[in-house]
């Protein structure tokens, strides 16, 4: 299969706090988690969770990678 064929789906929850503002995780990554006052001000802020959760994993693999393995960045747009 294309790799541009691929996508790759994550669902946002966003749950209503009882003193105001959202809590926001991935379903599918419930390690990552944020908050906002607002559902918009959440999502930037649950996107930034990932990003720097991603970049720790990323470091941190790179610590120990094997030599001669390949490393490829691939591409992921949100809709």
């Amino acid at each position: 299969m294309n790799p541009e064929q691929h996508k790759l789906k994550l669902t946002a929850v966003f749950e209503p706090e009882a003193e105001g503002g959202f809590t926001c995780r991935f379903e599918e990554l419930p390690e990552i988690f944020s908050e906002g006052q607002t559902v918009d001000e959440a999502r930037v802020n649950l996107w930034d969770a990932l990003e720097q959760v991603m970049s720790y994993h990323r470091e941190e693999a790179r610590k120990s990678a094997v030599p001669g393995a390949v490393s490829e960045e691939l591409q992921l747009a949100a809709t």
